[in-house]
Protein backbone atom coordinates (compact mmCIF):
# COMPACT_ATOMS: atom_id res chain seq x y z
CA UNK A 1 0.00 0.00 0.00
CA UNK A 2 1.46 3.38 -0.98
CA UNK A 3 1.77 6.02 1.69
CA UNK A 4 -1.19 8.36 1.74
CA UNK A 5 -3.57 5.63 0.51
CA UNK A 6 -4.65 4.54 3.98
CA UNK A 7 -7.65 6.13 5.64
CA UNK A 8 -8.42 4.51 9.03
CA UNK A 9 -12.12 5.42 8.95
CA UNK A 10 -12.67 3.79 5.57
CA UNK A 11 -10.65 0.71 6.51
CA UNK A 12 -13.18 0.16 9.30
CA UNK A 13 -16.23 0.62 7.08
CA UNK A 14 -16.38 4.39 6.91
CA UNK A 15 -17.77 7.03 9.24
CA UNK A 16 -20.70 6.21 11.49
CA UNK A 17 -23.83 8.33 11.60
CA UNK A 18 -22.44 9.93 14.77
CA UNK A 19 -19.28 10.86 12.85
CA UNK A 20 -21.33 12.30 9.98
CA UNK A 21 -23.46 14.35 12.38
CA UNK A 22 -20.29 15.66 14.03
CA UNK A 23 -18.78 16.85 10.74
CA UNK A 24 -22.01 18.28 9.29
CA UNK A 25 -22.30 21.71 10.91
CA UNK A 26 -25.66 22.47 9.26
CA UNK A 27 -27.39 19.90 11.56
CA UNK A 28 -25.56 20.68 14.81
CA UNK A 29 -28.70 21.80 16.68
CA UNK A 30 -30.47 18.50 15.90
CA UNK A 31 -27.40 16.57 17.04
CA UNK A 32 -27.08 18.62 20.23
CA UNK A 33 -30.69 17.71 21.13
CA UNK A 34 -30.13 14.05 20.19
CA UNK A 35 -26.91 13.71 22.22
CA UNK A 36 -28.92 14.39 25.40
CA UNK A 37 -30.74 11.08 24.88
CA UNK A 38 -29.73 7.46 25.38
CA UNK A 39 -31.00 6.61 21.90
CA UNK A 40 -28.14 8.62 20.38
CA UNK A 41 -25.82 5.70 21.23
CA UNK A 42 -27.26 3.90 18.19
CA UNK A 43 -25.81 6.65 15.94
CA UNK A 44 -22.36 5.16 16.58
CA UNK A 45 -23.42 1.51 16.98
CA UNK A 46 -21.91 -0.58 14.16
CA UNK A 47 -24.49 -3.34 14.68
CA UNK A 48 -27.41 -1.01 13.80
CA UNK A 49 -28.62 0.13 10.39
CA UNK A 50 -30.83 3.20 10.83
CA UNK A 51 -31.89 6.28 8.90
CA UNK A 52 -31.80 9.82 10.23
CA UNK A 53 -33.77 12.73 8.78
CA UNK A 54 -31.82 15.57 10.38
CA UNK A 55 -33.27 19.07 10.07
CA UNK A 56 -30.95 21.95 9.33
CA UNK A 57 -30.18 24.49 12.02
CA UNK A 58 -32.22 27.04 10.08
CA UNK A 59 -35.26 24.72 10.16
CA UNK A 60 -34.97 24.21 13.93
CA UNK A 61 -34.43 27.91 14.67
CA UNK A 62 -37.50 28.83 12.62
CA UNK A 63 -39.82 26.53 14.59
CA UNK A 64 -42.52 28.50 16.42
CA UNK A 65 -42.12 26.13 19.37
CA UNK A 66 -38.72 24.60 20.09
CA UNK A 67 -38.44 20.80 20.53
CA UNK A 68 -38.07 21.01 24.32
CA UNK A 69 -41.07 23.29 24.84
CA UNK A 70 -44.46 21.99 25.91
CA UNK A 71 -47.41 24.07 24.69
CA UNK A 72 -49.55 22.94 27.64
CA UNK A 73 -47.22 24.36 30.29
CA UNK A 74 -47.11 27.96 31.41
CA UNK A 75 -43.93 29.04 33.12
CA UNK A 76 -44.18 28.94 36.88
CA UNK A 77 -47.05 26.43 36.98
CA UNK A 78 -44.85 23.36 37.57
CA UNK A 79 -41.66 22.63 39.46
CA UNK A 80 -38.27 22.98 37.80
CA UNK A 81 -37.75 19.22 38.12
CA UNK A 82 -41.07 18.50 36.39
CA UNK A 83 -40.26 21.07 33.69
CA UNK A 84 -36.90 19.35 33.04
CA UNK A 85 -38.57 15.94 32.88
CA UNK A 86 -41.21 17.12 30.40
CA UNK A 87 -38.59 18.93 28.33
CA UNK A 88 -36.53 15.75 28.02
CA UNK A 89 -39.66 13.79 27.08
CA UNK A 90 -40.54 16.34 24.38
CA UNK A 91 -36.99 16.24 22.99
CA UNK A 92 -37.07 12.45 22.92
CA UNK A 93 -40.36 12.40 21.00
CA UNK A 94 -39.05 15.01 18.54
CA UNK A 95 -35.77 13.17 17.88
CA UNK A 96 -37.55 9.77 17.60
CA UNK A 97 -39.82 11.29 14.92
CA UNK A 98 -36.67 11.87 12.82
CA UNK A 99 -35.20 8.37 13.24
CA UNK A 100 -36.21 5.33 11.18
CA UNK A 101 -35.07 1.99 12.68
CA UNK A 102 -33.92 0.64 9.30
CA UNK A 103 -31.93 1.83 6.32
CA UNK A 104 -33.61 -0.57 3.90
CA UNK A 105 -36.57 1.20 2.32
CA UNK A 106 -37.47 3.15 -0.80
CA UNK A 107 -38.06 6.87 -0.83
CA UNK A 108 -40.88 6.56 -3.34
CA UNK A 109 -43.66 9.11 -3.82
CA UNK A 110 -46.82 7.84 -2.15
CA UNK A 111 -44.98 5.65 0.34
CA UNK A 112 -44.34 6.07 4.05
CA UNK A 113 -42.08 4.60 6.72
CA UNK A 114 -42.54 4.15 10.47
CA UNK A 115 -40.22 6.15 12.71
CA UNK A 116 -38.97 5.22 16.17
CA UNK A 117 -41.74 7.35 17.66
CA UNK A 118 -44.65 5.01 18.31
CA UNK A 119 -47.47 5.71 15.87
CA UNK A 120 -45.51 8.21 13.76
CA UNK A 121 -44.61 7.60 10.15
CA UNK A 122 -43.01 9.85 7.55
CA UNK A 123 -44.83 10.12 4.25
CA UNK A 124 -43.12 10.85 0.94
CA UNK A 125 -44.61 12.83 -1.93
CA UNK A 126 -43.32 13.67 -5.39
CA UNK A 127 -41.02 16.69 -5.35
CA UNK A 128 -41.55 19.61 -7.64
CA UNK A 129 -38.58 20.05 -9.94
CA UNK A 130 -35.88 17.80 -11.30
CA UNK A 131 -33.77 15.34 -9.39
CA UNK A 132 -31.52 12.51 -10.46
CA UNK A 133 -31.35 10.59 -7.19
CA UNK A 134 -34.33 8.96 -5.42
CA UNK A 135 -33.91 11.33 -2.46
CA UNK A 136 -34.13 14.36 -4.77
CA UNK A 137 -37.47 13.22 -6.15
CA UNK A 138 -39.48 13.30 -2.91
CA UNK A 139 -40.53 15.65 -0.15
CA UNK A 140 -41.42 14.61 3.38
CA UNK A 141 -44.63 15.48 5.16
CA UNK A 142 -45.79 17.53 2.18
CA UNK A 143 -43.19 20.24 1.79
CA UNK A 144 -39.96 19.30 3.59
CA UNK A 145 -37.17 18.98 1.02
CA UNK A 146 -34.32 16.52 1.25
CA UNK A 147 -31.17 18.61 0.73
CA UNK A 148 -28.44 16.00 0.99
CA UNK A 149 -27.76 12.32 1.55
CA UNK A 150 -24.72 10.92 3.36
CA UNK A 151 -24.01 7.21 3.66
CA UNK A 152 -22.63 6.08 6.99
CA UNK A 153 -21.23 2.72 8.01
CA UNK A 154 -24.36 2.12 10.11
CA UNK A 155 -27.06 3.83 8.08
CA UNK A 156 -28.07 6.87 6.09
CA UNK A 157 -28.23 10.54 7.02
CA UNK A 158 -30.64 12.75 5.09
CA UNK A 159 -30.36 16.49 5.67
CA UNK A 160 -33.81 18.09 5.46
CA UNK A 161 -34.98 21.70 5.30
CA UNK A 162 -37.83 21.27 7.77
CA UNK A 163 -38.82 19.08 10.68
CA UNK A 164 -41.02 16.08 11.28
CA UNK A 165 -43.65 16.89 13.88
CA UNK A 166 -44.21 14.18 16.50
CA UNK A 167 -48.07 14.25 16.32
Amino acid sequence: MASGDYTPQLAQGGPSLADLLTITPSVSIFYSYARELELSAMFADPSRQITLFAPTNKAVVSLPRKPHEDPKIREGTITEQEYDSRSKHNIERWVEAHVVPTSEFDLAPGSSIETMLDGKSISFEAAKGPGNEDWQQVTLEGDVKVLDKKQGSNGVLYVIDGTVEPN
